[in-house]
């Protein structure tokens, strides 16, 4: 079993910044070489997308269209951490944002473990 934690939500004014950390824990070798991390939103009333990913083996990121330019997706391997840094903030940002771990796609099908999820709120 792998655990996953995320912080650094709240609440931040448009063009702002924010960085979400995700923190694994339990089995995190199974976290290595072939899998990924990633990102994942929910806005209300929508359904859960993919944010960013980060491939374990290589380092390989990828980002959906939407935040490609404002959003960076890192990892610190020595820490077990994932991080997400947010500029340029837009009420659109407004979502949970779930940190996920497992094999690198943009469906959350392919992520076997999750995190809880923190809140991320842009004012406009």
């Amino acid at each position: 079993q792998v655990q996953l934690v995320e912080s650094g939500g709240g609440l931040m004014q448009a063009g702002g910044s924010l960085r979400l950390s995700c923190a694994a824990s339990g089995r995190t070798s199974s976290t290595s070489n072939s899998y990924a991390m990633g990102w994942f939103r929910r806005a209300p009333g929508k359904e859960r997308e993919f944010v960013a990913a980060i491939t374990w083996w290589n380092g390989s990121r990828y980002y959906a269209d939407s935040v490609k330019g404002r959003f960076t997706i890192s990892r610190d391997n020595a820490k077990n951490t994932v991080y997400l840094q947010m500029n340029s903030l837009k009420p659109e940002d407004t979502a949970v944002y779930y940190c996920a771990a497992g094999i690198y796609s943009k469906s959350p099908a392919t992520y076997a473990y999750w995190g809880p999820g923190t809140q991320v709120t842009v004012s406009s």
